[in-house]
C-alpha cells in the first residue's frame, strides 16, 4: 500500500591568468640590465616582458594574443626547407643529366631568377615550389634532348634573407631566416610585439617602400588565418601603434584586453572575441566620455548594441539568481530520488509527492542532512581542536621530568586531532518530534532521509562486541549493553548516548529506548590536566552528535 504525505506544491520536473615570458633562440647577444637579470631564464638571452617591460600606470590584464610569442617555437623549427618553400635568387641547385647526355652541375639562381645549363641556356626557377622545381627543370631539359636522357634535380639549400622588424616590439632590429619562413617566426626573434604599445591587429610588411600585406593576428588567433608571404632581402615587418583597447573582466572565457579597429566599437564585437560564460546575464561598463566619467550596467542583450570606446573596462556578470532547488530523497520511499523544487518550497509541501510504503518507512522519523550545517559543525569542531592544541602546546612545565610528559601528551594530543580532523559530519537538522515534522524551507542540496523501519538496536562504542540485537520491548539500556559484551576498560559507564532514528541523540541514562534505536557507548577520558580532559571530552561529543561516530582520545 502506498500513502501521499503532507500538504501540496507545484513540484518542478525532476567563468589567471599568468605573466607569459618571451623566449627566443635567437644567437643575438642582448645586453640586459642589472634590475632585468632576474627574469632571464637559464639557457635563454631575452628577458620575460615583465621585467623587459616598464610597470603601467594600471593593473591591467595582458593583451589578447600576448600568448603567441611564449611558445619558443623558434627553437623547434627546422633548418631544412619545407615543402612549400620558394625558390629565390642565391638559392643553389644540384642538376644530374645521364644517358645519351652526361652533366653534372650545381647551379645558382641568378638575379633574374634563372639557372644556366650549357645547350639549354636559361630556366626560370624563381617563385617556384620547392617541390615542382625538379618537375620544371626536367621538363626544360627535355625539351631540347628529347631521347634516352635522364634528369634529376634538388634544391639543395636556400639562401637566408634579411628582414627587418621595428614598430613597437621588444628588439626591434634586422633578423636572419629563410624567404618561406612566417611573420610570427620574425616577430618572435624580437621577443614579441610589446603589450602595452604595440598592435596585434596592424601588422605590415613593406617592400621597397610599399605595403604588401596587412596582417591582422586576431585572424590568426581565432580562425588560424596565417597569410603565407615569400619574404626578400630588405623586406621590413612594420608592427603598428596599439589602438583603442577594452578591458574584460569577470564571467568571461578570454579575460583580457581586446585591441579595437575602429574608435568605437559595438558590445556584440567584443562578446565574439572575449566568449562570456552561459550563465551571463548583465555588463557592467566604466570608461571615460568626452562629458566625464561612464558608468552604466546592461542587461546581456542590450549590451549587444551598446557602443564601447578606449580605455572601457567591460565586467560580465552572473545577476540572476535560481529560483528553484534541487534536493534529493533517500532512505525508504517510493518513485524519484531527486526534485526540483521553486527556491521558497517548504518540507510538508514537497512531502506530498513522494510514495512511501507505510509498512516499511517511518515516516514520524524523517530528517534532513545539509551541507550548511554540516560546514558549521566542521567549523565548531576545528575551533575545538585548535584551543585543545593551544592548551597543550602551551603549558608550563615545572621540571624536566614533568616536561618529557608533557612531550608525550602532546604526541598523543597530535594523534587525536589528526584523527578528528578526518571526521566528516553529517549536518544532520532534526525535524521530527512526538510523531510531528517541522515544515522548513528547503535549501539547495538538501538531502531528505526518510527510514526505513528497524527492528534492531545498534550498539557501539566502549563494548567488546558491536554488533546489532533485535529489539526487545522489555530490555533497558545496558540489557543491551550485556549483549554486545559488556563495557570495555575505557567505557564511560555514565555517559551513554542513544541516537534515534529521526537523529536525535539522547544521554539521559533512563531514557526509553525504541527499535531503530543506536547505543554509543562513550569513551573515558584520561590526562594529567583538567583543561585537556575538558577539551577532548568536548570534541569526541561533539563528533559524536555531529557524525554518530565515537572517536578515542
Amino acid at each position: 500500500m502506498t500513502i501521499k504525505l503532507f500538504m501540496n506544491i507545484k513540484v518542478l520536473s525532476c567563468l589567471a591568468f599568468a605573466f607569459f615570458s618571451f623566449s627566443t633562440s635567437s644567437n643575438e647577444l642582448i645586453p640586459i640590465p642589472a634590475n632585468q637579470q632576474a627574469g632571464v631564464q637559464s639557457g635563454f638571452n631575452s628577458p620575460s616582458p615583465n621585467t623587459q617591460l616598464p610597470v603601467g600606470e594600471e593593473d591591467l590584464p595582458p593583451p589578447y594574443g600576448a600568448n603567441l610569442f611564449t611558445g619558443a617555437f623558434e627553437a623547434e623549427r627546422s633548418d631544412g626547407l619545407n615543402e612549400d618553400y620558394i625558390v629565390a635568387a642565391g638559392d643553389k641547385i644540384s642538376i644530374w643529366i645521364w644517358g645519351a647526355v652526361s652533366h653534372a652541375d650545381i647551379a645558382t639562381v641568378d638575379n633574374q631568377g634563372n639557372i644556366f645549363i650549357p645547350e639549354v641556356g636559361p630556366i626560370k626557377v624563381s617563385d617556384v615550389p620547392a617541390t615542382e622545381v625538379n618537375d620544371v627543370v626536367a621538363q626544360k631539359i627535355r625539351s631540347v634532348y628529347t631521347n634516352n636522357v635522364n634528369v634529376y634535380v634538388n634544391l639543395l639549400n636556400a639562401t637566408p634573407v634579411s628582414v627587418f622588424v621595428t614598430g613597437p616590439v621588444l628588439r626591434p632590429g634586422q633578423y636572419a631566416g629563410l624567404a618561406s619562413d612566417s611573420v610570427l617566426f620574425y616577430l618572435n626573434r624580437t621577443g614579441g610585439i610589446d603589450a602595452e604599445r604595440g598592435s596585434y591587429r596592424k601588422v605590415t610588411v613593406v617592400r621597397n617602400g610599399k605595403a604588401i600585406q596587412h596582417i591582422d593576428l586576431y585572424d590568426f588567433l581565432r580562425n588560424g588565418v596565417l597569410p603565407q608571404i615569400t619574404f626578400k632581402d630588405n623586406d621590413v615587418i612594420l608592427v603598428g601603434e596599439q589602438g583603442p583597447t577594452v578591458t574584460v573582466e569577470g564571467g568571461a572565457r578570454y579575460p583580457f584586453r581586446f585591441e579595437l579597429l575602429d574608435e568605437v566599437s559595438l558590445g556584440k564585437r567584443l562578446i565574439d572575441y572575449a566568449r562570456p560564460m552561459a550563465k551571463i546575464s548583465h555588463v557592467a561598463v566604466a570608461g571615460n566620455r568626452e562629458s566625464g566619467p561612464v558608468s552604466v550596467y546592461l542587461p546581456y542583450k542590450q549590451f549587444e548594441a551598446y557602443e564601447l570606446k578606449d580605455g572601457d573596462t567591460v565586467t560580465f556578470n552572473d545577476d540572476l539568481r535560481p529560483q528553484v532547488v534541487d534536493v534529493q530523497i533517500t532512505g525508504s520511499y517510493l518513485g524519484p530520488s531527486f526534485y526540483t523544487v521553486n527556491k521558497d518550497a517548504r518540507l510538508l509541501e514537497l512531502l506530498d509527492y513522494i510514495s512511501v510504503d507505510t509498512d516499511l518507512a517511518d515516516i514520524k522519523s524523517i530528517y534532513i542532512q545539509r551541507e550548511s550545517v554540516a560546514l558549521k559543525q566542521k567549523e565548531l569542531i576545528e575551533e575545538s581542536l585548535r584551543r585543545l592544541e593551544r592548551s597543550v602546546f602551551t603549558a608550563p612545565a615545572s621540571s624536566d621530568g614533568e616536561a618529557v610528559i608533557r612531550q608525550k601528551e602532546a604526541e598523543l594530543v597530535v594523534q587525536f586531532v589528526e584523527r578528528a580532523r578526518q571526521i566528516e559530519p553529517l549536518g544532520k537538522v532534526i525535524l521530527a518530534s512526538d510523531g510531528k515534522v517541522a515544515n522548513i524551507r528547503l535549501e539547495q542540496g538538501d538531502r531528505i532521509i526518510i527510514p526505513a523501519q528497524n527492528d534492531l538496536i545498534q550498539v557501539a562504542g566502549e563494548v567488546l562486541m558491536p554488533q546489532a540485537v533485535v529489539f526487545n520491548e522489555n530490555a533497558v539500556l545496558l540489557d543491551y549493553v550485556a549483549w554486545a559484551g559488556g563495557f570495555t576498560e575505557r567505557a564511560d559507564v555514565d555517559r551513554i548516548a542513544v541516537v534515534h532514528a529521526n537523529g536525535m541523540i539522547d544521554f539521559s541514562p533512563q531514557q526509553t529506548l525504541v527499535a531503530g534505536d543506536q547505543i554509543l557507548v562513550m569513551p573515558k577520558v584520561e590526562a594529567k590536566t583538567m583543561q585537556a580532559v575538558k577539551d577532548i571530552t568536548q570534541i569526541i561529543y561533539q563528533i559524536a552528535v555531529a557524525a554518530n561516530v565515537v572517536l578515542r582520545d
